[in-house]
């Protein structure tokens, strides 16, 4: 690297040291953030106000290309990752739906309502009028059995339509 071998900033172990401020000035960093970079491994520290330009340098631009890729740190990849998991299944989920739909596999609730409401509707009303059908057919019928058929149809009907709720 001619740049560094152009500076004086060789050690005696063979590394390139800088201090922290001007580490600071190079990165365009605040001596807080230095410090982060140094809990985190990214700046390689040597001793008092010493750090390993290179390694320090290349760490670094590592950590900034993870984070412009969208990988950032491994908290961040797992976060990241499973965010888009899951916005892929929502996704799969909603297609699936549209399709199913299309495929007449799915009705409205609001159809399926309407329509059983009308079902029972119809089913109450024929039931209602059996009473008035077995009078009109066997007349010869006792009148207060057809009142006590009627009264239990309708008792039965009410029942149900207080367990519905």
């Amino acid at each position: 690297m001619r740049l560094l071998k152009e500076l004086p900033l060789l050690g005696d172990d063979g590394t390139y040291r800088i201090g922290g401020s001007d580490l600071c000035d190079l990165l365009r960093i605040s001596p807080a953030a230095l410090t982060g970079l140094v809990k985190r491994d990214l700046a390689v520290k040597l001793g008092h106000d010493a750090y390993d330009l290179t390694e320090t340098v290349g760490r670094y631009v590592e950590h900034l290309r993870g984070v412009a890729s969208g990988r950032g740190d491994e908290g961040q990849v797992l976060t990241l990752t499973g965010e888009r998991a899951r916005l892929a299944r929502e996704q799969a989920d909603a297609q699936a739906l549209k399709n199913a739909k299309l495929r007449g596999e799915l009705v409205e609730a609001s159809e399926v309502e309407r329509t059983w409401s009308d079902t029972l509707r119809q089913m109450r009303a024929r039931l209602m009028a059996i009473p008035s059908r077995l009078r009109a057919d066997l007349p010869s019928l006792d009148p207060d059995a057809l009142t006590a058929l009627d009264r239990a149809l309708r008792d039965t009907l009410t029942e149900l339509a207080d367990n519905a709720d």
